[in-house]
């Protein structure tokens, strides 16, 4: 009864925050916005979100204690992702009939004040209306992986991210699903079934990491309904804070959430491009054991979700089981000079095939501790390019092919392989592993080939630290293909093509590569 007496003056309060003459600064129209656990005002530049007095089980805003504890929590807790939305806790006083924000005394409820932005830039309308350009996944990307890589790891002795809190979590969802009306019980047995065989499955893995310190401080509510564009970025908004074991989780559990998101809204090409710049940045192809674990088990979460708010499940639910079906693993390796398109053209193909991208010049210089786009300072048979570190080079690339390959994931390794044996690593592990192979040859004429390293040098931004003097030990030194390679090679010709590969070339290779 009191949390029903608390709510009812709630709504009284917030019917008076709907006169724009309650703000302290200029509003035309207020304009309300309500989810089953908050109120959200929308008065002039700026959003006041209050928490509803409900007790949910996953959620308690019962006590005006807790809203305020959990209003500081999301403030600091966004923050994080998105200093530029979130800018204060407001108190606000009197009474709920005549309610007036930062009124001394006591205060009667708490806000979270935000910047206000268009419903229209939420990620679902910008994917639309086609604004999502792959250039700002990546940039989020990016900004996830570096938001991961700094958020708090777990306290020692804390259950979060144990294998079996995990499952529960899962199994929640699932015996949730259950009890609603209308859902395909069948669908849900099957679905049932893989995730009780996944968790078993991946039981070890989810226990290392646990004690490899990937249970972190996350978002942990990581879908295209809080991702949003303000001021030329993807922002990453609206994280969870009423409930410590749904946002302490495995990075790769949140970043997951994106990822089968895009995949439900019918665009997966960009999940694929979050999940490669993202993998590329942080270099955690471990948590790839995990992923389609974790995005099925995200496509249950939102398909609950939808049921909660009186919406059909069926496209997450279809999703789900589209995404508990691994893809027909390949092996694709590109083969080309310096500057000849071949990460251009790999980055495309990862969209358009759902692949895994290894990028040599990328991997060589994380084994050597540096990040994608950091200056080795090393000179052409030196430092990061001895032959030596140029074996350990293509050494760990076909370890990394292996253990994607094995989780069921298409590859593409992103390198120059201009020598038989490096070629040969990845051949031979095509071989053994009974799976489709080929050699990607990238060409340009050498003209292009100068003006786009050159190009490339001014910009600053790749991960090649190529030059002309490399170009030209690599003509020197190429080795051709033998016979058993040419009956491998996809030729690509890149020449005269600017930094946005021609569509028809990388649609004709994807279906050589879907026909194996």
């Amino acid at each position: 009864m009191a949390g029903e007496a608390s709510l009812a003056s709630q709504r009284r309060l917030v019917e008076a925050l709907c006169d724009p003459a309650r703000y302290p600064h200029p509003v035309g129209t207020v304009e309300l916005i309500e989810t089953h656990i908050s109120f959200v005002l929308l008065a002039g530049a700026f959003a006041y979100k209050i928490k509803k007095a409900v007790d949910l089980g996953f959620v308690d805003y019962l006590s005006l204690e807790r809203r305020r504890f959990f209003c500081v929590e999301e403030l600091r807790l966004n923050a994080r992702l998105a200093p530029a939305l979130y800018l204060e806790v407001c108190a606000i006083g009197r009474s709920a009939a005549e309610p007036c924000f930062g009124e001394e005394g006591e205060a009667i409820e708490y806000a979270v004040k935000m910047r206000r932005f268009e419903q229209s830039d939420l990620f679902e309308g910008a994917l639309a209306d086609g604004r999502l350009k792959p250039v700002l996944i990546e940039a989020l990307a990016r900004r996830l992986a570096a938001f991961h890589a700094e958020a708090g790891r777990t306290p020692p002795g804390t259950d979060f991210g144990r294998p079996d809190v995990v499952w529960t979590q899962v199994g929640s969802c699932l015996a949730a699903l259950k009890k609603q009306p209308g859902i395909d019980p069948s669908r849900l047995k099957a679905l049932d079934a893989w995730c009780r065989g996944e968790n078993e499955r991946c039981r070890e893995a989810l226990a290392r990491r646990k004690a490899d310190g990937f249970i972190r401080e996350c978002h942990g509510d990581l879908h295209l309904g809080n991702l949003v564009l303000h001021g030329g970025e993807a922002l990453a908004f609206d994280g969870i804070e009423f409930n410590a074991s749904l946002r302490w989780i495995d990075v790769i559990s949140d970043l997951a959430f994106a990822v089968m998101d895009f995949a439900a809204h019918g665009r997966a090409d960009l999940g694929w491009r979050l999940l490669d710049a993202w993998l590329e940045e942080g270099g955690d192809f471990a948590s790839l054991e995990l992923l389609r674990f974790y995005q099925v088990y995200r496509a249950l979460v939102r398909a609950e979700v939808a049921c909660l708010r009186g919406a059909s499940p069926e496209a997450y639910l279809d999703c789900a089981e589209a995404l508990s079906v691994p893809a027909k693993p390949f092996l694709l390796i590109t083969h080309g000079f310096s500057a000849s398109g071949k990460s251009r053209l790999a980055r495309a193909l990862v969209s358009r095939l759902g692949a895994i991208r290894l990028r040599s010049d990328v991997e060589r210089k994380r084994a050597a501790g540096l990040a994608p786009l950091a200056r080795s300072g090393s000179s052409p048979d030196s430092g990061l390019y001895t032959e030596e570190a140029t074996q350990q080079a293509y050494r760990r690339l076909r370890a990394l092919a292996e253990f994607a390959l094995a989780q069921g994931y298409p590859v593409i390794v992103d390198a120059a392989c201009l020598k038989t044996w490096q070629r040969r690593l990845f051949f031979d592990l095509a071989r053994e592993k009974d799976l489709p192979f080929a050699i990607l040859d990238c060409q340009a004429p050498a003209g292009d080939l100068r003006q786009r390293l050159a190009a490339r040098a001014r910009r600053g931004r790749d991960a090649s630290e190529a030059t002309l003097e490399v170009l030209a030990g690599q003509r020197e030194g190429a080795e051709a293909f033998d016979d058993a390679e040419m009956r491998c090679v996809l030729v690509a010709d890149t020449g005269g093509r600017s930094d946005a590969l021609d569509a028809v070339l990388v649609r004709q290779i994807a279906e050589r590569v879907k026909a194996f």
